[in-house]
């Protein structure tokens, strides 16, 4: 098993890619820890989970408050004893604003939960990794974060800070045992599309020639799948860098 023993904590686990990698980082052994702000998805993901002989604990996690961030990541400690991974796939979409039409109010709750949510993570789990010199740290970021044309301007620019700090983290701490990574998911089948209200339609328009040119949509489970690598020993020298699963869609630009 891959990830025997370690202990994983993953954002956005009730529906979904952080769904799927939950599951799929239990039936590797690992001991999981299901966040969500629906504490029932979370639930249902830890009963597939426990069903199939995993183990795995559901939290309630709104990620953009520090003191749920702060208990997601003590129950770790408190019921496996330590914190190994650190799944950072918790994410709301933006409503294809271009920076002309977005309000404050909705950039700042993109950028609460996308970009802050994954800083105060990350800044939690750090010690805990570097007192082991040890630990693993997977960002979800998105296509939108290398591009102009797959959101508005405050879900890109969340995503955008993502990578940012995915390359910056991975860096500085290189030399402590500690790995970042990102994965830049394409088009795929969630249920992110629930968190977009009032949608522009001027935005919207604007990025469907892009949109007609996608592969293909991708599945969670395959997202999950680019997870697996990435908190394995198998990509022990992978570090600071964004893998890119989108099935070819931004390689034609």
């Amino acid at each position: 098993m891959k990830l025997n023993n370690k202990v994983a904590v993953v954002t956005g686990a009730a529906s979904g890619m952080g769904k799927e990698i939950a599951k799929l980082y239990a039936d590797e052994c690992a001991n999981v820890i299901a966040a969500d702000l629906n504490l029932d998805g979370a639930e249902a993901t830890v009963k597939e989970i426990t069903d199939n002989n995993g183990v795995a604990k559901a939290v309630q996690v709104n990620v953009a408050k520090q003191e749920d961030i702060d208990n997601m990541i003590d129950t770790a400690i408190n019921e496996y004893g330590t914190l190994d991974i650190l799944v950072n796939n918790a994410g709301i979409m933006d409503g294809f604003e271009p920076v002309g039409d977005v309000l404050d109010e909705r950039w700042d709750l993109i950028f609460d939960v996308n970009t802050k949510g994954v800083m105060r993570a990350m800044r939690k789990a750090l010690p805990i990794f570097l007192e082991k010199e040890s630990g693993v740290i997977i960002n979800t970021a998105s296509t939108g974060g290398f591009n102009g044309a797959h959101a508005g301007a405050a879900y890109g620019a969340s995503k955008h800070a993502v990578i940012g700090m995915t390359k910056n983290t991975g860096y500085m701490y290189a030399q402590k045992g500690i790995r970042c990574n990102a994965i830049a998911p394409g088009g795929v089948a969630t249920n992110i599309a629930s968190s977009m209200e009032n949608v522009s339609q001027f935005g919207m328009e604007r990025t469907k020639p892009v949109q007609a040119v996608m592969p293909r949509v991708g599945q969670p489970e395959e997202v999950a799948k680019a997870a697996l690598f990435l908190a394995s020993d198998d990509s022990s020298f992978v570090n600071g860098t964004v893998v890119t699963a989108d099935g070819g869609w931004t390689a034609a630009f």
